[in-house]
């Protein structure tokens, strides 16, 4: 058996990484408006440098970002020419709830992504919709703490009642939370988090981590009373940990790493915190606090499918072995000896895919979505001014090739794929618009000059062929 005939093919962007246009349409400030490009912004989005305005003194990558909001019917007419059946994309809280807290919806901002809905359907491209991709109200931040209140619940169902009932005829696929793990490596990015001297963070990041669990499972809830129809999913960010010998104690760091990042996924697909996380949270002094009927509204309102993204495997070493750091993301990761790396230092895993696919399916049984794969390089367009971008198609080729080994071979339920990104945009990590993803360049530089033409890399081609194929010709 191939991939199911109706598989997913697509790609995928965020807001607050491509919208840009945050002072447009009554559009309010977020927290990822204001994390700064440069030196500052890993302590920004970690939560150990206050920030929550702008200053003259820093650049803030998002505020215009590859404006998508005045290019997104261009943009999404180049998904629809490499063939894209789906279009994974967030929604600006801010867009939509400017402080966060009104009752009423700023209208505008509906309108706007009715717009890309509708130009979505033109197409015949369907809309996988994720509600807070790193996008949190800087009012609600200011007033409340971001998600360490409780408060977030409320504002964020209102969220979600506005758009599953204003959206009803055009959405069926939502996402509650992207990388929800990432609370606990970017709490001020991940969930609007930002500390005081003194207080403990850990117990900081479970508790707000626990507030957006219940917030995921009443989403889940109220989708489904919306419109039955509506499949609803989790979003983490996966990568096996390997042991980085044979060694036991290697061996057990990776078992409590895994353990660790598929915690959020237990929650959300099982319904409960599994008995390993209670005795480590219990023993550190950082449960988190639970409001009875918690535990009900978890076991009750678990997802329907699980997504997640991929882009390395990790490799651990027990704590205190003298071993060279990999630079791979915001984990902490041992340099794998048998890997290559990015041009950012991230290993290139392609049989870690297929070894994390088999993982989470072994694990929960539920049909699974892979939502974000790809590889960030420099592209230089040549002298014809064409980009001629071979290594990413290598490195996404090897990705495809070993997520269709998982499905064929191994029995995986796979429902589609959306690579990250379809088009260039600002890297959440660094803020960088170098670090470029797409299979659609875009003309913006790092140093602020730009015409914002978009024009296809070779790759585009080369992802029009497998999409038309269904993955048979790679």
């Amino acid at each position: 058996m191939g991939l199911r005939k109706d598989f997913l093919w697509g790609g995928a962007t965020a807001a607050n990484q491509c919208e840009g246009g945050i002072s447009e349409g009554g559009r309010g400030l977020a927290n990822v408006d204001v994390c700064p490009s440069g030196s500052d912004r890993n302590a920004v989005i970690t939560g150990h440098m206050k920030m929550l305005k702008m200053d003259d003194a820093h650049t803030y990558p998002a505020a215009e970002a590859i404006d998508f909001y005045h290019h997104f019917k261009e943009d999404i007419r180049l998904f629809a020419e490499m063939g894209f059946k789906v279009y994974r994309m967030s929604i600006a809280w801010t867009r939509i709830f400017p402080r966060g807290d009104e009752e009423e919806p700023n209208e505008e901002g509906l309108k706007f992504y009715e717009e890309i809905f509708k130009t979505c359907r033109k197409y015949k491209i369907q809309p996988l919709v994720t509600i807070s991709h790193f996008d949190c109200p800087i009012y609600l931040i200011q007033k409340y703490g971001g998600w360490r209140s409780r408060k977030m619940i409320d504002f964020y169902l209102h969220l979600c009642e506005v758009l599953f009932t204003r959206f009803k005829e055009y959405v069926t696929y939502w996402l509650t939370f992207n990388e929800i793990n990432m609370i606990l490596h970017a709490p001020f990015m991940g969930a609007g988090i930002y500390f005081e001297e003194g207080e403990n963070e850990e117990q900081i990041k479970y508790q707000a981590a626990h507030h957006e669990l219940v917030a995921s499972a009443l989403a889940v809830r109220m989708a489904h009373e919306v419109n039955p129809v509506n499949q609803v999913g989790c979003m983490f960010a996966a990568g096996s940990a390997y042991p980085y010998t044979c060694r036991p104690e290697d061996v057990w760091e990776a078992l409590i790493t895994d353990q660790e990042n598929y915690f959020f996924v237990d929650v959300q697909a099982r319904g409960y915190y599994p008995s390993y996380a209670r005795k480590r949270l219990e023993k550190k002094g950082v449960f988190p606090k639970m409001e009875p009927g918690d535990e009900e509204i978890l076991r009750r309102h678990p997802v329907d499918f699980i997504s997640f993204s991929y882009y390395n495997s990790r490799c651990i070493a027990a704590p205190g072995s003298k071993q060279e750091e990999a630079e791979g993301n915001l984990f902490r990761s041992a340099k794998n000896p048998y890997l290559e790396f990015s041009e950012w230092g991230w290993p290139i895993d392609p049989l870690g895919l297929r070894i994390t696919l088999n993982q989470i399916y072994d694990r929960y049984q539920k049909p699974l979505f892979i939502v974000e794969n790809g590889l960030g390089a420099v592209d230089i367009p040549d002298e014809n001014g064409e980009i001629i971008d071979d290594y990413r198609i290598t490195y996404l080729k090897e990705h495809i090739r070993a997520m269709k080994a998982a499905v064929e071979e191994d029995g995986v339920d796979l429902i589609g794929y959306t690579s990250w990104a379809p088009i260039d945009l600002i890297s959440a990590g660094s803020g960088e618009m170098r670090k470029r993803y797409g299979f659609i360049y875009v003309d913006k530089q790092e140093d602020g000059s730009r015409t914002m033409n978009r024009s296809r890399k070779k790759s585009f081609y080369w992802y029009k062929r497998v999409i038309e194929s269904n993955g048979e010709i790679l």
